[in-house]
């Protein structure tokens, strides 16, 4: 190609360098920003102000069954008692966490929706659960 010059359109140029020229020049893939800190990569907005996020966690409601199953996979083979789909909000899913932890005398942890038990506590865990008359 000597001396022919290549005519490239301004979309074709937004397109490579990630701009969305429907965001007002936003660039699409951008996660973390020096003005602003960590932005949610879905919406856009900064991390703490997030509304798709908390929508999410709204979205994924108990179904009515409480499910404990023993999960090894990740975990360098150690086994993990997780409960999922409790009805309960995050305060009391808190609390309920610590009494079963306290009743099968090992660690865990609580996230959203979900108990994790260290160790193979599922027997122990549905007799805690049964006297509470949650299941």
């Amino acid at each position: 190609m000597s001396g022919q010059k290549k005519w490239v359109s301004l979309a074709d140029l937004q397109k490579a360098s990630g701009v969305n020229p429907e965001k007002n020049g936003q660039q699409t893939g951008s996660v973390y920003s020096t003005e602003s800190g960590r932005l949610c990569p879905d919406c856009g907005q900064k991390a703490d102000a997030c509304e798709c996020r908390a929508r999410k966690r709204e979205a994924t409601k108990p179904t009515g069954k409480i499910r404990i199953r023993l999960e090894k996979k990740g975990r360098k083979g150690k086994g993990v008692t997780v409960i999922e789909a409790i009805p309960l909000a995050e305060p009391e899913l808190q609390a309920l966490a610590k009494a079963l932890r306290q009743h099968c005398g090992v660690g865990g942890t609580a996230k959203p929706g979900i108990i994790e038990l260290q160790g193979d506590q599922r027997d122990k865990a549905t007799a805690y659960l049964k006297s509470q008359q949650l299941i």
